[in-house]
Formats: C-alpha cells, sequence, structure tokens
C-alpha cells in the first residue's frame, strides 16, 4: 500500500513539473526566445543589438543569480540611463518564473 501511495504521489508530481515546463517553454517561446534566441545564445537581430547574455556559456551561468533572474523576469531590466531593455513578463506566477528560471539553467553546456 505505501508502495502505491509512493508512486501514485510521483506520478502527481512528476506531472505537475511537466506542466510547469511546458508552460516556461511556451512563455520563452512567446516573449524571451525573439530576443535570447531559442537556443540561448542570444544571436538573433535584437539579441545582437542589445548585446544580450549568451546562457549557453558556463562562465554567464554561474556570474547569473536566481534571484536576480526573477527580479528581471517580473519587473524588467534597465541600462545605467534608465532606458527598457527588456520589458517585464506581465502576469507570471511565481510557479512560472521558476519554469522559466529553470528552462535558461538548461542551456548550460
Amino acid at each position: 500500500m505505501k508502495k502505491l501511495v509512493l508512486l501514485v504521489v510521483a506520478t502527481v508530481v512528476l506531472s505537475a513539473a511537466g506542466t510547469y515546463a511546458d508552460e516556461a517553454k511556451a512563455i520563452y517561446d512567446k516573449g524571451c526566445a525573439k530576443c535570447h534566441g531559442a537556443d540561448g545564445k542570444g544571436q538573433t537581430k535584437m539579441g545582437q543589438k542589445l548585446a544580450v547574455k549568451d546562457y549557453t556559456d558556463a562562465k554567464v551561468q554561474a556570474a547569473m543569480k536566481d534571484e536576480a533572474m526573477a527580479k528581471a523576469i517580473k519587473e524588467g531590466a534597465k541600462d545605467k540611463e534608465g532606458k527598457t531593455l527588456m520589458k517585464p513578463t506581465e502576469g507570471v506566477t511565481d510557479a512560472e518564473v521558476k519554469g522559466l528560471i529553470a528552462l535558461i539553467r538548461g542551456f548550460k553546456k
């Protein structure tokens, strides 16, 4: 009986994790990929113009902190002069933000 309960709980947890990953991928594809690229390298026309970071680079990944990433996703990013570089991602839940961060972390090679 315990094994059955554990199996059911594990299935529910993994199913939810898969759902969050799917939602994060959809959000990324819709709003982030145009600058950061589908592969996270930032080699899009807009990404090159804004000099976005290459998320596949291990050094870039090491320098990025999850809290700062979450803040940028929720609040956007501005340069030193206050010019908007990245608009906030409207209407995302904390779970979706965590999913986006996990997706971005997954670009590291």
